[in-house]
C-alpha cells in the first residue's frame, strides 16, 4: 500500500489549491480524480481577483485563455444596467489542469470506491493511505458520503440546480450579461464569453422553488435561449446542454472529523447571492491545508457567504442580494 500525508479526493480548484499548500508545507500529498486532466468541467468559469490574489496567480505566465471584464450587464426584470467591476473568465478545462499542474502533488486518475479508517489512518481502496483526508470531489464526493453524510446533512433549501454548455463560438458581444428572476425564474442566468473564441450559457435556479411550483429547469433554459436569439447573442447554434446541482452556504456545518476535511463544493461553500463557488473552494482548500500543517483548527471564518457587496458596490447589486435571499426564504440582513 502507497503511503502518503495528505490524500486529497477531487482535483478541482479547492483540491489543488489544498494539494499546493500542502506540498509547500512539506507534506507528501496525493490528489485522486476520477477523470483524466484536462477534463471537462461545468462552470460559468467566473473568477474575481479576490481568487487570483489567494493563488498568487500570474496573469501573464497563463498559457490558457483569460478575459478580463470590466463592467457587467445586469438585466432584471426589463431594466437593464451596467454594473462596473473588474472580473475574470477562464475556461475550467484550462484553469483545473493549469492548478493541478502547478500544485506539485502526486495526480492520480481513480474513482474512489471504498474509504476505510484504520489505527489513526485513512485507506482508500486498500491502495493508498495517509494520516489526513481532504474531500475535494463536489457536491457528490466520496469523503462526504462515506465520512461526513451521517454528521453534516445538507439542506434541500440550499440546492441549486444548474443547467449550461460551453462551446466554441465566434460571439460579437465581449461583455458578460446576467439576468435575474426573469420569467419567474428563482435563480439568474448567465452569458460569459471566454478569451479566443468560446462562450458559457446557461441557468441556475434554487431546486425547491421550482419543484414547489412544477416547474422544471429545461422550461427556464428555452426561455433562456429565446432571450440569447432575441437579442442576437447566439444565432443558429444548436444547444446540447447538461445538468448539474450543488449546495450554497448556510449555517455552518461540520467540515473536520478527526483527520479528515471537507473543501469546496463537498462542503456546500457557494455564496449565497451569486453562487459564486471559485472563491470559497480556493480558500477553504487552503484554511485546511493551513490547519492541517500547523496542528490549528479548521475554520471557515471570514470566507465570503456573499458575492455582490465584495465586488462592486452598487444600489442595483446589493438589491438583488436581498431579492435573492428572500426567494431563499431566509432573513435578508
Amino acid at each position: 500500500m502507497q503511503t502518503y500525508d495528505a490524500l486529497v479526493v477531487g482535483g478541482g480548484p479547492a483540491g489543488s489549491a489544498c494539494a499546493g499548500a500542502l506540498t509547500a508545507a512539506g507534506l507528501k500529498t496525493a490528489v485522486l480524480d476520477r477523470e483524466a486532466f484536462p477534463r471537462v468541467k461545468l462552470c460559468a468559469g467566473w473568477v474575481t481577483p479576490d481568487v487570483l490574489d489567494a493563488l498568487r496567480f500570474d496573469v501573464n505566465a497563463y498559457p490558457y485563455r483569460f478575459n478580463t471584464f470590466d463592467h457587467l450587464v445586469v438585466h432584471c426584470k426589463g431594466m437593464t444596467v451596467r454594473v462596473r467591476t473588474l472580473q475574470h473568465s477562464i475556461r475550467r478545462y484550462e484553469f483545473d489542469h493549469f492548478l493541478l499542474e502547478n500544485s506539485q502533488a502526486d495526480s492520480i486518475t481513480h474513482e474512489v470506491k471504498k474509504i476505510e479508517k484504520k489505527n489513526g489512518t485513512y485507506s482508500i481502496d486498500d491502495v493508498w493511505r495517509s494520516k489526513y483526508l481532504i474531500g475535494a470531489g463536489g457536491t457528490r464526493c466520496p469523503v462526504y458520503r462515506t465520512v461526513f453524510r451521517g454528521i453534516a446533512a445538507r439542506s434541500k433549501e440550499l440546492q441549486i440546480v444548474a443547467y449550461e454548455q460551453e462551446f466554441p463560438y465566434a460571439w460579437r458581444d465581449a461583455r458578460c450579461h446576467l439576468w435575474f428572476f426573469e420569467r419567474g425564474l428563482p435563480g439568474y442566468a448567465w452569458y460569459v464569453p471566454k478569451a479566443n473564441g468560446y462562450l458559457n450559457c446557461g441557468v441556475g435556479a434554487m431546486a425547491e422553488k421550482l419543484k414547489d411550483r412544477h416547474e422544471d429547469i429545461r422550461l427556464h433554459w428555452r426561455y433562456f435561449v429565446h432571450t440569447l436569439q432575441n437579442r442576437g447573442l447566439v444565432n443558429g447554434f444548436d444547444f446540447t446542454p447538461r445538468g448539474y446541482s450543488y449546495y450554497l452556504c448556510g449555517k455552518a456545518a461540520t467540515i473536520q472529523r478527526d483527520n479528515a476535511y471537507l473543501i469546496g463544493d463537498a462542503a456546500g461553500l457557494a455564496t449565497a447571492d451569486l453562487g459564486e463557488g471559485i472563491g470559497p473552494a480556493v480558500k477553504s482548500g487552503q484554511r485546511a491545508a493551513l490547519a492541517i500543517a500547523n496542528d490549528t483548527e479548521y475554520t471557515l471564518d471570514g470566507i465570503e457567504t456573499t458575492s455582490a457587496d465584495r465586488i462592486v458596490h452598487a444600489p442595483l447589486l446589493r438589491g438583488l442580494v436581498k431579492a435573492a435571499q428572500a426567494w431563499r426564504g431566509r432573513d435578508a440582513g
